[in-house]
């Protein structure tokens, strides 16, 4: 597990020097992507943070997966809270120069969860009813948000063999961040690092029956098919967030 911290030339930029505080696993992860006029997601995003593009267009991606062995440092996973689904809605932007993540909502199947993450990571996470149902070659995914309208269901499966993606792609520029950030209410910007080998993506194809989650952040998806990639597994570490 240690050797994964040592695998670090395919960073942006040097891994954490605090220790970590969890690990995770993630499984049967799904990206689909969508391009957003710049100026649409601009007023989205706080306005410290810089919005990242690709081929003119900012991106939104919204991502069912599911997460297993997880546990704190020096501890062991805990009965209930080690493994749960969750879907993700994200872009991609800057902060003094390094790139990550910023979340619109972190659905998650995990009450306890939630309520830890939103007081210690800022993050907007939201409780769900969730099942993810595991086939030899399809994931069948559902999630419906406790409080409000952001549902999403559907089936999706990887169509190509796992390969790192190169630098300058779009794959490579969607996929490779290892921070995320978050803005407390005072405006103030936090980030939380995170570390993993490079992405062994998949080509996907998927049957998206229901997707409200980014219309409940105020996103308007284009008509057009998403980009759709695929990860079977991915072994993650993750640090407290820090003021950026």
């Amino acid at each position: 597990m240690q050797e994964l911290l040592k695998v670090t030339a395919h960073r942006p930029f040097p891994i954490c020097s605090r220790p970590w505080i969890m690990k995770q696993i993630w499984h049967d992860l799904m990206f689909a992507h969508w391009p957003i006029p710049l100026n649409e997601m601009r007023q989205l995003v706080p306005a410290a943070l810089e919005l990242d593009g690709y081929g003119g267009n900012a991106w939104v991606a919204v991502t069912p997966f599911h997460m297993s062995g997880i546990r704190g440092r020096a501890l062991p996973p805990l009965p209930g809270w080690s493994a749960f689904p969750e879907l993700n809605v994200r872009t991609y932007v800057s902060y003094k120069g390094v790139p990550g993540v910023y979340f619109f909502s972190l659905d998650a199947g995990n009450r306890t969860a939630v309520e830890v993450a939103r007081h210690s990571y800022f993050l907007p996470y939201f409780y769900a009813d969730m099942k993810v149902d595991v086939q030899k070659d399809e994931v069948r995914y559902s999630s419906s948000r406790a409080r409000g309208a952001a549902e999403f269901s559907g089936s999706y499966r990887s169509v190509s063999p796992a390969r790192i993606r190169e630098k300058g792609s779009l794959e490579h520029f969607l996929t490779e961040r290892y921070c995320l950030y978050a803005a407390r209410p005072s405006g103030e910007i936090m980030r939380g690092h995170i570390h993993h080998v490079p992405w062994p993506l998949q080509d996907a194809e998927a049957e998206i029956k229901c997707n409200t989650v980014a219309a409940a952040a105020g996103i308007r998806l284009p008509q057009t098919s998403p980009v759709l990639h695929f990860s079977k597994r991915l072994e993650v570490f993750v640090w407290w967030p820090e003021r950026a």
